[in-house]
């Protein structure tokens, strides 16, 4: 991965990062000199010893009336947990800034500034982009109103904006802005000044990705030219430039340009930071890449190896390195393949980190064993990040300003903190293997995975690049991978129509209308997907299946293994004949490759002894507890998607009343519980419905007693209510929300439930992944609710028929116990067929009536 457009924007993030606030204390000449301290250790990277300050400085000034000096000392506390990279502390301190400056200086005060920017560079750093720009453009006019076009400031509040700009590929709307900044910087600070680099970079970054190569390569010459003369040759400032001008040849297809380049990048950065470092481990993987693009894929696969065994390869250059030595002999076929899924498990493992790092929160709040080992583990991070930022601070000024004996110190010390840390994470490991596998899972190899599956079982994995994909196929005594000439970004656009027909108000009555579910397109996507590895699988009675970013919001099940009769069928009976795959195979997902050992590695115990639990109907709106409810009818006109989530907060709080108004009430499904319990023979006492289908009922019911747990609401996948973190499913939202109750159960309090249920049933609206392929409700509540000690989950992709839903259900759960041996993944597969083929009522062979459901977690009765 090259990463020029990441380093690019780490510069203008450094421009936010160093606009920290002197507070309004000049009367208060203690509370000064704190201030100006905490301002100066985090300008050298020394956040670990600003924290405490910062933290003491606020506590100091809690019970102050004066609201500005606080929210001065909030906004320099949020900078810091920001800068620890503890972004889930750091939002509430910045909103609760930003609501005092409000309430204390009005609403366009220029010291305001500097809170929003915080706050925007931490939502710009979660790709929370919608929330993010409507602070920089406040922040922005802030400053030109106040200070004026020409102003320093202004330049850096226009230069946060394009970065934010260019970060979405809004190339045309960035660049007349870091134009701008450039003339203001040029004035201000002089024509071979370190902004005017940061600018020049950022510029010849941008007219790169648009492919304007002759207005690049000048752009970044002379930012490479200022640096080298303002930083030294030897400056990872430098190496930067050099890396940026290195992939400009290489996309011109000038290897012999390119190399020596990215060689010297390298360089650089490894005596700068050491081989380890992430900007290190970056510059080998460039350089690998060149070698892949310039057809010496010896040399490619040599820095691959290297990069594989150190746990710091990266997909996008690895697993085509790999597949090509596997196919040209260069590495033989098992160990590039164990190569292959070590890459793929780590990349998936970095990308569950923003859901584990929330429940590793939670957990750390506890007075248990767990709890104080969590805590150490987040406080050795801290000091990672610090001492690494510090490194890079240190390592970053001019040559005659640096300490090497003090950078080669904190070298040791950061080298013995990742030492301690690992020792901690193995005694995690011994002690807590639950929560060792959900936040730091060892990947696991060809040889731990095969016998996990069962002789009539095959595994299949997906992993995205930019330009390709890759099917792993694995089954008790076989394996094959094959490289897929479909890159993530077409896969996505394939999945979004792939579901278009199953979307509410789609056609049932067939035709060629444009919303109708296309049986020519599920077959296409059937041929590139599963058909390279067909042979290694058709004839296994059940699939688990692994997907990956797009592919999370694809059912598997409704893929087409045969050319159709007729793409859209005349008829929704006519759907009924089509080659669906769940014909041919039972289809299970999995979260991950490793939750395969989670699942089957983990010691039976006895089922919870009651048969079901039940939670639905809640109240959204607090105004309807106690007067007449209205009908999903009635509110089926507003959608929690035309919301940003930004929307719903006021001041430092969420406006539970505008989200309220935003989700339709679910009536159906207090009649859908019901009619699952009746069947199951649960008595009404374990049905939780309206007002009693809240967070307070959940987290105090005994779950663990309970075979099912049931869920018929909302189920927001991250993305849906733009700016929500974590998946949630969302409850009773009650009239003073609290830290226990505040409606919205997320991944990370599903994580903290204690389950022993064979299912856990998520009838909803996205539960899975909605329409927004990439979602990362797989690694959120799937992964939540097995740790919690679920063993299956059944969730749904799209918005449910309820009496589709409650037929489903019921004969799901009625096939497995007449045949408990059948297994979970085949009890749902045949109550779905039972569903499509029943002649009775045609509009049930619509692929959206009987295939909503697909079974997450382990397929076996255990």
């Amino acid at each position: 991965m090259r990463n020029c457009k990441r380093l690019a924007i780490a510069i203008g993030a450094a421009l936010i990062s160093s606009a920290q606030i002197q507070p309004s204390l000049a009367q208060k000449t203690d509370l000064a000199a704190e201030s100006g301290r905490i301002i100066a250790l985090s300008r050298a990277g020394q956040y670990r010893e600003a924290l405490p300050l910062a933290q003491a400085m606020v506590a100091r000034l809690e019970t102050t009336t004066n609201k500005r000096d606080l929210a001065a000392a909030l906004t320099n506390l949020g900078q810091v947990l920001a800068s620890l990279g503890r972004d889930a502390e750091a939002e509430p301190v910045d909103k609760r800034a930003i609501s005092l400056y409000e309430a204390a200086l009005g609403l366009d005060s220029v010291e305001i500034a500097p809170a929003l920017n915080n706050l925007a560079a931490l939502y710009q750093r979660q790709q929370r982009y919608a929330e993010a720009e409507p602070l920089f453009v406040r922040a922005l006019a802030i400053r030109e109103k106040a200070l004026g076009g020409g102003h320093p400031d202004v330049g850096q509040a226009l230069n946060n904006l394009a970065t934010l700009y260019e970060r979405q590929e809004r190339h045309r709307e960035a660049e007349p802005l870091f134009k701008r900044a450039l003339v203001i910087y040029r004035k201000a600070a002089g024509a071979d000044s370190a902004p005017v680099a940061t600018l020049l970079n950022n510029l010849g970054q941008l007219t790169k990705s648009d492919g304007r190569f002759d207005e690049a390569e000048p752009l970044i010459r002379q930012s490479l030219a200022i640096r080298e003369k303002l930083l030294g040759a030897d400056h990872p400032d430098v190496a930067r430039s050099l890396n940026n001008l290195a992939d400009l040849k290489q996309r011109q297809q000038r290897y012999e340009d390119a190399e020596p380049l990215f060689v010297r990048a390298r360089a650089i950065r490894e005596r700068a930071l050491g081989p380890d470092h992430p900007d290190a481990v970056v510059a080998m993987n460039n350089l690998a890449g060149l070698y892949l693009a310039a057809g010496r894929n010896a040399d490619a696969l040599l820095l691959v190896d290297r990069a594989v065994q150190r746990g710091q390869a990266q997909p996008k250059v690895a697993l085509p390195v790999l597949f090509a030595a596997a196919r040209d002999g260069g590495m033989p076929a098992g160990p590039a393949f164990d190569a292959a899924i070590d890459v793929i498990q780590r990349s998936a493992q970095s990308q569950a980190a923003a859901a584990v790092d929330k429940l590793a929160v939670r957990l750390a709040a506890g007075n248990d064993r767990l709890a104080e080992l969590v805590r150490k583990d987040q406080d050795l991070a801290a000091a990672n990040d610090a001492l690494d930022k510090g490194l890079i601070a240190a390592v970053s000024r001019p040559a005659g300003q640096r300490d090497l004996a003090a950078e080669a110190r904190d070298k040791t010390r950061l080298a013995a903190v990742i030492a301690e840390r690992a020792s901690l994470r193995a005694m995690l490991a011994k002690e807590f293997p639950d929560y060792a596998a959900l936040s730091n899972p060892l990947p696991l190899k060809l040889r731990e995975i095969q016998p996990l599956l069962a002789e009539d079982e095959a595994l299949v994995a997906f992993a995205l690049v930019d330009d390709a994909s890759f099917v792993l196929a694995i089954t008790r005594d076989r394996f094959d991978w094959q490289q897929i000439p479909v890159g993530g970004d077409a896969l996505a656009r394939r999945v979004m129509r792939f579901r278009r027909g199953l979307a509410p108000g789609a056609s049932q009555d067939g035709g060629d209308g444009a919303r109708a579910f296309h049986l020519d397109v599920a077959h296409e996507l059937y041929t590139a997907l599963l058909g390279p590895v067909e042979a290694l699988i058709k004839d296994k009675r059940s699939l688990l299946i692994v997907p990956a970013g797009p592919l999370t919001a694809l059912p598997f099940h409704l893929l087409v293994t045969a050319p159709p009769a007729e793409p859209v069928p005349a008829t929704a009976a006519g759907y009924r004949d089509a080659a669906w795959l769940l014909r041919r195979h039972a289809i299970a997902v999995l979260p991950s490759l490793g939750s395969l050992k989670a699942l089957r590695g983990a010691p039976r115990v006895d089922r919870g002894g009651k048969p079901m639990v039940g939670f639905g109907d809640p109240v959204f709106d607090p105004a309807l507890a106690a007067g007449p409810r209205r009908t999903a009818t009635q509110q089926a006109s507003r959608s929690v998607a035309t919301l940003a989530y930004t929307d719903f907060w006021r001041g430092a709080g969420v406006d539970r009343g505008q989200l309220a108004r935003a989700l339709a009430q679910l009536p159906d499904t207090a009649d859908e519980l019901n009619a699952v319990a009746s069947d199951l023979g649960a008595p009404a006492s374990d049905l939780h419905v309206g007002v009693d289908a809240s967070e307070t009922t959940v987290k105090r019911a005994p779950l663990a007693d309970y075979r099912i747990v049931y869920f018929a609401t909302h189920g927001l996948v991250a993305g849906d209510v733009k700016g929500l973190a974590e998946p949630s499913l969302a409850l009773s939202i009650p009239a003073s929300p609290s830290a226990l109750d505040d409606g919205l159960l997320t991944a990370s309090e599903v994580a903290q439930l204690k389950l022993n249920a064979d299912f856990v049933v998520l009838s909803a609206c996205n539960t899975i992944a909605g329409d927004k392929p990439g979602a990362e409700a797989l690694s959120g509540l799937a992964r939540a609710f097995i740790y919690a000690g679920a063993r299956a989950l059944l969730v749904t992709h799209w918005a449910v028929d309820s009496a589709a839903a409650t037929r489903l259900m019921t004969d799901t759960f009625r096939r497995l116990k007449e045949h408990p041996t059948m297994g979970r993944s085949e009890a749902v597969r045949q109550a779905m067929l039972a569903l499509l083929d029943d002649q009775s009522s045609p509009d049930s062979a619509y692929p959206s009536v009987w295939a909503p459901f697909v079974l997450l977690g382990e397929t076996e009765m255990r």
